[in-house]
């Protein structure tokens, strides 16, 4: 479910490019949904590793590789920024909603094969981490940090001199977004409190469909 969430979100910023004019990540084979040309050695494998097992299994954190993007090919370059910079995000909400809508089925239709109850139960656990990740992976590109989707939107929201200050920011890559993460964590958890919220409201409306008990996104 990670994997598809975060190669889809990079699916659709590369798709969006090409459809504003930039083939960048079309020339790089980006415009696709198989997972290895999306794959970063340091930030898909090895950092999540060293978080996991240096923190004892208690955080981790990573990331596809990010697609380019040459915003100078944009036939329009204020809206061609934009749109691409939310097609990642809308992505992962769209794919969230997918996934509940798929819950609701999967219970309907458990409800006439009882004998198959605990193979549902666990294609129903699979859609519930699936809503989960790719609400996290929505609001958590939405967080105005370079060079999270987030800071490509407050950037054409500035005024000139400002934007350009704020979106100089991004040559210091994932710094920023890092200092933010281990030092300010409960910042992080405030900013994530959307994707909280959408999934108690979400679970509030799937949950009377549910085909096992004891019910918990983590068990």
């Amino acid at each position: 479910m990670l994997v598809f969430a975060m190669v889809a979100h990079e699916y659709a910023h590369a798709v969006t490019a090409l459809q504003q004019g930039d083939d960048t990540a079309y020339t790089l084979g980006r415009v696709t949904l198989n997972p290895v040309p999306h794959i970063d050695p340091l930030m898909s494998l090895l950092l999540p590793a060293l978080l996991w097992f240096g923190s004892g299994g208690r955080f981790t954190f990573g990331g596809a590789k990010p697609v380019p993007v040459n915003s100078r090919k944009f036939r329009n370059y204020r809206r061609g920024d934009i749109i691409v910079s939310a097609a990642g995000v809308v992505t992962n909400l769209f794919l969230s909603l997918v996934f509940a809508i798929l819950f609701v089925l999967v219970g309907l239709v458990a409800r006439s094969m009882p004998g198959a109850a605990a193979a549902f139960d666990t294609v129903q656990r699979m859609m519930v981490y699936g809503i989960w990740l790719n609400l996290v992976l929505c609001f958590f590109n939405l967080i105005p940090v370079p060079p999270l989707d987030g800071s490509h939107l407050v950037y054409h929201a500035l005024p000139a001199r400002a934007g350009a200050w704020y979106r100089d920011l991004g040559r210091f890559g994932y710094l920023p977004l890092f200092a933010l993460m281990f030092l300010f964590r409960p910042a992080i958890d405030f900013l994530l409190t959307p994707a909280k919220g959408g999934m108690v409201f979400l679970l509030r409306l799937i949950l009377p469909f549910s085909v096992g008990d004891g019910w918990n996104i983590f068990s």
